[in-house]
């Protein structure tokens, strides 16, 4: 749980050896490649995967039918499936539309019966025009100069067809376009097209059975093309090459052994104070997804301190205070269940299916803790009520904790910030930020429980809090410029305050999710009383209606707030630096 530590490895050697040392260090896959020479050493890169590739794999890949995969490779061949598959999900995608459209328009056809348009010499070069109009517009049709016909009323509208040469003038609405062809016309092109959406359908599955084949070329031109790059990035001088990158030092002695091997020279330096490393962070595989939550916003400085466990706990906890329901959080976990398999199919979901568990874990417990389940409090002495120790009603005890919470969450981040600077003087200022946190968390505990004659220790803390953001906030300059930067510092204890008290949208927003359950809650109920029997029904319809909006609010609030206090809140005050991702030169997951 760090920022691994990382060296500057330069492989020099003839310029034969050029391409087997890439393809070895592809298989390695542990060196940050970095540029030695321009791109236009006068090597010819290959052309980038296209897209279409990529667009043909993702089809096959969402089938919801695979068949048995084939293996032999000499039966494959990769731009005929690839442009199978592309025209067959063109294809697809236009009968889906069509059928869409055939839908709409029979169902506006419905109300004007089942007829076929007479041929316009028959008609006396008269039009029919068709409008749906509200019964309150009628007396306005009236006055008009019109010979029309009311084919069908309901409690809203009249539908009227209107016989004129031109579009009539003067309708309150605008017409109704049901094109020339009859209902029963477009019922019968509606099946034809629902069959071949079928064929296409059964294309597509019968084309998975090449989805492995395709899927390894994809990777294979890709790392065709990661290697050309590498080419480019090296140097290349009088028979001779250079490669330089950074490598992590639990990696060194393996790519030493290496070079011994080969007859390459090798050069490794530590990483020199001007300049800076790409940044590789290094958890285990049910934190890595602390990973990408952080890479979302910014990547840490190589000399900063990785932030993804917290960031991954902190998020999963807010997310389960925003959401505050433990019915909601079996929902999810019935979800996560469901796709837990297909989840772990790919690195990238296996990161982020721990992520999601995490999460339901934590929507669970504080649930219980608040004791919300779809809004409803557990019976008083049964089993559920002995977890109930939180009344989110309690608006005064719920505010304090969100404010705690907040004050603890920054606290780690000076806390964390100061550590990274290892006995420097710079240390001092985040020392002193984190004096001022705590003798704000330490005044509300005292308040909070009544030890009023304890005051005096966190004006105390805060002061001498302020005395070394004031004289260290830039350690090292002249007393005069040293002087205004520590004033100027000074000037972030509105913002201190600000960035804690924002964490109130935890309570406001679990309150927030509360209380609209609670509330559909007694409109299903009086629904219920005011019909019995059959107000069963709608006040099911409420409910599921209800609780659907309610969860889904829940579920973006918690995502984009929860992200919100740690990438804005909590990293103003804990990274203060942004760095480059360590990006491996390796081979592509198959």
């Amino acid at each position: 749980m760090s920022i691994v530590s990382l060296d500057k490895v330069t492989f020099i050697g003839m310029a034969e050896d050029r391409s087997l040392l890439l393809e070895d260090l592809q298989n390695l896959g542990c060196l940050h490649i970095q540029a030695l020479a321009a791109k236009g050493d006068g090597t010819d890169g290959l052309a980038p995967v296209p897209a279409g590739a990529r667009e043909a794999l993702q089809f096959l890949h969402d089938c919801p039918q695979r068949r048995r995969q084939v293996s032999d490779s000499s039966r494959f061949d990769a731009l005929e499936t690839e442009r199978k598959v592309l025209e067959v999900r063109q294809r697809l995608q236009a009968l889906t539309d069509e059928r869409d459209f055939l839908f709409k328009r029979i169902q506006d056809m419905r109300p004007w019966g089942d007829f076929e348009f007479s041929p316009l010499a028959d008609m006396g070069d008269l039009r029919l025009w068709f409008y749906v109009v509200p019964h309150r517009e009628m007396t306005l049709v009236r006055q008009l100069p019109l010979t029309y016909q009311i084919v069908k009323k309901d409690h809203r509208h009249n539908y009227l067809v209107v016989v004129s040469a031109g579009e009539p003038a003067g309708m309150p609405v605008g017409r109704v376009r049901i094109g020339s062809q009859s209902r029963r016309h477009l019922e019968a092109r509606l099946e034809d097209v629902e069959l071949a959406i079928e064929d296409a359908q059964a294309e597509r599955a019968y084309l998975t059975r090449w989805y492995g084949l395709l899927r390894d070329n994809i990777a294979a031109s890709e790392d065709k093309v990661a290697l050309a790059a590498a080419e480019r990035l090296s140097l290349k001088r009088s028979g001779l090459f250079a490669l330089q990158g950074w490598a992590p030092t639990a990696r060194i002695a393996e790519l030493g052994d290496y070079a011994r091997r080969r007859g390459i020279h090798i050069d490794v330096q530590a990483a020199q104070p001007d300049e800076l490393p790409p940044t590789c962070l290094d958890n285990p595989s049910w934190l890595a997804a602390g990973e990408d939550l952080v890479n979302f916003y910014m990547t840490p400085g190589y000399r900063t301190w990785d932030p993804s466990p917290v960031v991954f706990i902190s998020f999963a906890w807010f997310f389960a205070m925003i959401l505050a329901d433990a019915g909601y959080a079996l929902i999810l976990g019935a979800v996560l269940w469901f796709y837990w398999k297909r989840m772990g199919e790919s690195a990238k979901g296996r990161r982020f299916r721990a992520l999601c568990a995490a999460i339901v874990l934590c929507s669970l417990l504080y649930g219980m803790l608040i004791g919300s389940y779809f809004g409803v409090l557990p019976r008083e002495g049964s089993v559920l009520d002995w977890f109930f120790v939180f009344d989110m009603n309690d608006s005064n005890r719920m505010m304090k904790i969100s404010v705690c919470i907040g004050c603890l969450h920054i606290l780690l981040a000076t806390v964390m910030d100061a550590l990274r600077y290892k006995g420097s003087l710079q240390a001092l200022a985040p020392t002193g930020w984190a004096l001022v946190v705590s003798a704000g968390l330490l005044f509300l505990l005292i308040t909070s429980f009544g030890f009023e004659g304890l005051t005096m220790l966190p004006a105390g803390l805060a002061a001498l809090g302020g005395v070394l953001v004031l004289l260290f906030s830039s350690p090292y300059e002249k007393p005069l410029p040293r002087l205004l930067h520590g004033l100027h510092g000074l000037t972030k204890f509105t913002a201190a305050f600000g960035d804690i008290f924002s964490y109130l949208r935890l309570f406001a927003l679990g309150l927030a999710s509360g209380a609209l359950a609670i509330e559909f809650n007694h409109m299903a109920a009086d629904i219920y009383q005011a019909m019995p029997g059959v107000g069963l029904v709608f006040a099911f319809l409420v409910l599921l209606l209800g609780h659907t909006i309610n969860f889904l609010l829940g579920l973006m609030s918690g995502v984009i707030q929860g992200l919100r206090l740690n990438v804005i809140e909590f990293f103003n005050w804990g990274l203060k630096e942004e760095g480059t991702p360590f990006k491996p030169f390796r081979r592509t997951e198959r």
